[in-house]
């Protein structure tokens, strides 16, 4: 499986439940947090709720 980074960019203050718990999920915690995920299709789905917040590098 290819690795995905996923840096999270943006405030999550002001955001619907679900997408607090979706940021919490992938493990980002705070503004310039990055984590290291595999490039499965859960994974793309949950960066594509939360697509705002974040950046994706490959």
């Amino acid at each position: 499986m290819a690795k995905i980074k996923i840096k999270q960019v943006r405030s999550k203050i002001g955001c619907p439940k679900q997408q607090k718990a979706t940021l919490a999920a992938l493990g980002l915690k705070k503004i310039n947090s990055v984590v290291e995920h595999d490039d499965t299709p859960v994974i793309l789905g949950m960066v594509e709720a939360v697509k705002h917040l974040v950046v994706v590098e490959k």
